[in-house]
């Protein structure tokens, strides 16, 4: 669990672009993977970020709520939209999801006060 997690976001944007110096095939393969799994389809890549987020949260890592809570506000999300994300997740992962919820909330919180835009604010 983390104090900041605009700066915890930064931070694992530089341990990650440090390990695909090191590790390159692997991580340029996850890149990839990201990179598509991500995009535009029939689902919206705000509705993928969503989804992820809701994973993240029932599957309790702190580094995926830091990075899906920044990419969905990037991608257009609200905080309604995130914070309905974090309902289906405690629904699915019961009481630890309620603590990684209030995470999420946490983290959606401190990106905001950071000034993140979000295309569809509320």
């Amino acid at each position: 669990m983390h104090e900041d997690y605009p700066r915890y976001h930064e931070r694992l944007q530089a341990l990650t672009a440090k390990l695909a110096k090191e590790l390159r095939g692997p991580m340029s393969a996850f890149a990839q993977l990201n990179g598509a799994a991500t995009a535009a389809g029939v689902l919206s890549t705000k509705t993928k970020q969503l989804i992820a987020l809701g994973i993240g949260i029932t599957v309790r890592c702190d580094g995926c709520i830091a990075y899906h809570v920044h990419d969905a506000l990037r991608a257009g999300a609200t905080k309604q939209e995130i914070l309905e994300t974090i309902g289906i997740a405690i629904l699915m992962g019961g009481g630890p999801a309620v603590v990684y919820g209030c995470e999420a909330l946490e983290a959606l919180d401190q990106f905001e006060a950071a000034g993140l835009p979000s295309q569809n604010r509320e």
